[in-house]
């Protein structure tokens, strides 16, 4: 497994000279500071790793380089047994189907039966998660009536690929629209074509659940006080995967076209043109306790340069928005004295706040894990290192 890149991250110096590829760079130093079995019993399965691995398959696709796969495989094939059953795995929350995503890509790259046996696994937990009216998914069974934007990334992830290569394809993909569409409807702010972090059915939970009362939420609109960068990488992460997985012709289908050409217009809108990065809050630019979030503008870098490879954006109005954003994150990134890649200027793990101070003021660590995984996700598509495929 994956191990915790903040606590495994290397004492920072002078920095050495900068990678050819910083994708390469990257991968190489996750498989030198994850180079055994899973040890660590706190995440032998998490949205984190199969967000990196995904990564990792994004390289041997475009190089070909066998290390890539097998490192998937060291990672992954201790937490499914002989027969396909997942091992220590809970399947209880949209977290936790993330990385149910890079079991399908090795079912596709290997056609290993196990893998479909362990995706089946994961499709079952949907058949009855809770739901608000609606029919959008709560983030977690804990959660009544949350829908977080994470969670329209990490449920709708797995089902777009179990659909498209394993089965189910109708309900997938249409639950896969609906999911997104919902948390459009309630959590677009504005015209901007940005969303805001999460939204709750029941803003006072203080008559339904005493001891739990959202601190987060609008009591009037059951939304979160701000657009997150990552939250809204996400969004759009899924959002344009879904485009990239849906028939053109699919029912409902330029409905999720509507909402990825909206917010590629307003990310960008809300890029920082000094550094090229986009801030903490994405829209609050102004403000000087602010910052540029390498983990949002990784997202958002992908997130748009995958748009122009899908033939969804115009090159020419969103090239430079994605050289702008590439080299904003590289310019966060260091070789350290041991040869390893570092990423800076990032948070670890934030969970809905209830204030702008709140999210400003979330602690910034080296190489936190989400950003990691988003940098490694921005640069293997922008470089596309080999193009074998």
């Amino acid at each position: 497994m994956l191990a915790s890149f903040s606590i495994l991250c290397a004492t920072f110096r002078a920095p050495a000279q900068e990678p050819r590829y910083w994708s390469i760079a990257l991968a190489d130093t996750l498989m030198k500071r994850n180079s055994g079995a899973p040890e660590e019993p706190l995440t032998p399965w998490s949205y984190w790793k199969g967000y990196t691995l995904n990564g990792f398959e994004m390289l041997w696709q475009s190089t070909g380089d066998r290390r890539y796969l097998d490192f998937i495989k060291q990672q992954i094939d201790p937490i499914i047994d002989r027969d396909g059953n997942l091992v220590g795995v809970k399947l209880d929350s949209l977290d936790n189907a993330m990385a149910g995503n890079i079991v399908v890509g090795l079912y596709e790259h290997t056609h290993d039966p196990r893998y479909r046996v362990a995706a089946a696994q994961i499709r079952k937990m949907f058949d009855n998660y809770p739901r608000n009216a609606d029919g959008g998914f709560w983030h977690n069974p804990k959660l009544p009536g949350e829908m977080w934007v994470d969670g329209v990334f990490m449920g709708e992830m797995f089902l777009l690929r179990y659909g498209d290569s394993i089965g189910d394809r109708k309900y997938c993909f249409d639950e896969a629209i609906n999911q997104i569409t919902i948390f459009a409807r309630h959590a677009l702010k504005g015209k901007s074509g940005l969303y805001y972090h999460a939204w709750a059915a029941n803003p006072d939970l203080a008559t339904v659940v005493p001891q739990r009362k959202l601190h987060w939420a609008d009591r009037a609109t059951g939304l979160s006080p701000e657009v997150w960068s990552e939250g809204l990488g996400w969004y759009v992460l899924v959002v344009v995967e879904a485009l990239a997985r849906l028939p053109v012709d699919y029912p409902r289908r330029t409905e999720v076209l509507d909402i990825y050409e909206q917010l590629a217009a307003g990310l960008k809108r809300a890029q920082d043109p000094v550094s090229g990065g986009w801030f903490f809050i994405v829209d609050k630019p102004g403000r000087t306790d602010n910052w540029i979030d390498t983990s949002g503008s990784a997202m958002f870098t992908y997130a748009l340069e995958r748009g122009i490879e899908l033939r969804l954006l115009r090159s020419k109005e969103y090239s430079s928005a994605v050289t702008a954003g590439y080299r904003a994150i590289i310019r966060n990134a260091r070789i350290n004295s041991d040869g390893l890649v570092d990423i800076l200027s990032a948070c670890d793990g934030v969970c809905v706040q209830a204030t702008y101070a709140d999210y400003v003021g979330c602690k910034r660590t080296i190489n936190a894990k989400e950003a990691v995984g988003g940098f490694l996700w921005a640069t293997a598509v922008v470089e596309k290192p080999g193009h074998v495929n």
